[in-house]
């Protein structure tokens, strides 16, 4: 007696969308659970799972200094404290008014108050020593427009010479600008990704929707250039130009972005 083949058994396996997922597992017939499998969702639920697009993006920017300041001190060396503290106001009043001229405001000029230093000064003159009183007095001034700078510095240089000296231009950012970096890096680096995310939907036939998520992973800051570490150490022997390049601040920000990704819409034809 011949025995009939039974026929081979098929197990029918539907994809389903992400969001599903998580019922992987689920009971089917009989009460078994078969691993790896799911059931069928219907189309609507199809529909209504979200989709998503992962990007990120970076930015690096960058800003010069918005300050620098300069000391400008002024001294007298004489026997007698009133006629050096006479030639130090002599000296003061015209630094004043030529600031003033050049259209520096009051509020960016800061002068020190009076320091005095009584030296012996050894002259073979009858075989008497004499006290000579030093008086001098420092500015200091706040330029935001450099090249004013360089050319008020000269100017006093020129007409003052050796009775003044004119300190090294310290360059540096106001908290204001800082912070107005950091957030422009961080704004530049979602553009980025936003552009990125827009591109990559293009290019599979989907429209980008709405950001889900966006987080900011990781921030720097520094000053200079890397090349420059080495000639930023001989300060003195920098030009201007080389050190508003050693005291630029730069930022760099990155970005992670999850997207809403929807299917395109279709044109309606007009009947």
């Amino acid at each position: 007696m011949s025995l009939q083949r039974t026929p081979p058994s098929r197990v029918f396996v539907e994809l389903v969308p992400w969001a599903d997922r998580g019922r992987e597992n689920n009971a089917v017939s009989g009460g078994e659970a078969l691993p790896g499998l799911r059931r069928p969702v219907s189309s609507a639920q199809a529909q209504s799972a979200t989709r998503e697009v992962h990007v990120s993006g970076t930015a690096e920017v960058s800003a010069s200094p918005d300050r620098a300041q300069v000391a400008v001190l002024v001294s007298s060396t004489k026997e007698a404290a009133a006629e050096a503290k006479k030639s130090v106001c002599r000296r003061l009043d015209y630094i004043a008014q030529s600031l003033q001229q050049q259209g520096l405001q009051a509020e960016n000029v800061t002068v020190t108050k009076d320091f005095r230093r009584v030296e012996n000064a050894y002259h073979m003159e009858a075989e008497n020593t004499k006290r000579a009183c030093f008086i001098g007095k420092q500015v200091c001034i706040t330029f935001t427009e450099f090249g004013k700078m360089q050319n008020i510095c000269n100017f006093l240089v020129e007409k003052l010479d050796s009775s003044v000296v004119i300190s090294q231009p310290q360059f540096y950012h106001t908290p204001g600008s800082v912070e107005n970096l950091r957030r422009q890096a961080c704004l530049v680096a979602v553009e980025n990704a936003w552009r990125k995310a827009q591109e990559v939907c293009n290019l599979v036939g989907q429209t980008l929707g709405k950001p889900l998520l966006i987080k900011e992973e990781e921030t720097k800051e520094w000053e200079g250039q890397i090349d420059d570490l080495q000639s930023s150490r001989l300060s003195s022997s920098l030009t201007v130009q080389q050190k508003i390049k050693s005291a630029t601040i730069h930022a760099a920000s990155k970005v992670f972005i999850t997207f809403e990704v929807k299917g395109k819409e279709k044109k309606r034809k007009n009947l």
